[in-house]
Parts: C-alpha cells; structure tokens; sequence
C-alpha cells in the first residue's frame, strides 16, 4: 500500500510539474501494479530497465545517421571545430562515468533511492530528463572512490 501512495503522490507531482515522460512511467507501473502484471514484470524490469532504456537512447542518437542526415561529411567538417573536440571527449567521459554508475546502481539498493528521487524532483521541477540515476550513480561512484582515497 505504501508503494501505492508513493506512485501516486509522484504521479500528482508529474501532473503538477506537466512532465509527460514521468506522468507516463507512472501510469504504466500504476497500471502494471493494478492489474497483478506488476509482481511479474517488476523483477524483469528492475534488472533489464536500464540496458532497454540506454538501448532505445541509442537508436535515437544513431537516426540522423540512418536517415543520412549524418555522415562522414559531416562527421569530418565537426572535427574541424574546437566545440566538436569537446563534445568528443564529453561524450567519451559521460560514458565512462554511466559505466560507473550502472555498477553503483545494481550494488548499492539504498543509494539507488536517493539518486532516483533526485532525479524524480529534477524531472518534475527543473525540467530535467531521467538519464539522471545513472550519470548521477557514474558521480556518485567517482566522488565515493575519491573520498574513500583521502579517508583510508
């Protein structure tokens, strides 16, 4: 019952905020929740969510190569540009820091609440997208190794 309340309190804070994305992931586990579906999707969900999520993201990014809209062309104009060398190495370093954070994710139950709630407020309130848990969980990871280096 108390996940139910939590669902729906985070649901009229979609509604409040006019977020469609979180508005419509809560329907959907309301829905899955109501109808029993939710005791046998939930498990599958948990553990293969993230992966279909970074998944679909990807093709997202890789359409304007399929449509052609992107292509060698312009892939060598961009690299004449000191912008597209930082977009280059952000890339490669967000990469590596979800990489971080898919582990924190799936080790660390108690720290996953924290990041996802802070990503819930950061969708609802400041127009955020929910990527966030897991470059959030990549930061997470990396300042913990780092306080854990000058503490031991």
């Amino acid at each position: 019952m108390q996940s139910t309340i939590f669902l729906v309190i985070l649901l009229i804070i979609g509604v409040i905020a006019k977020n469609q994305s979180l508005i419509v992931a809560l329907a959907v586990l309301l829905v899955l929740k109501f109808t029993g579906i939710g005791d046998k999707v939930f498990p599958l969900i948990q553990q293969k969510g993230i992966n279909w999520g970074v998944t679909i993201i990807t093709i997202a990014v890789l359409v304007p190569i399929a449509t052609g809209d992107i292509g060698f062309k312009q892939l060598q104009e961009a690299m004449k540009s000191s912008f597209a060398w930082i977009a280059l190495l952000s890339g490669i370093f967000v990469a590596l820091i979800a990489s971080k954070g898919i582990i924190l994710l799936q080790e660390d139950p108690h720290i996953t609440a924290a990041l996802v709630f802070g990503t819930i407020l950061a969708v609802a309130f400041l127009n955020g997208v929910a990527v966030g848990p897991l470059i959030g969980a990549g930061i997470a990871y990396f300042a913990m190794k780092i306080v854990e280096y000058f503490t031991a």
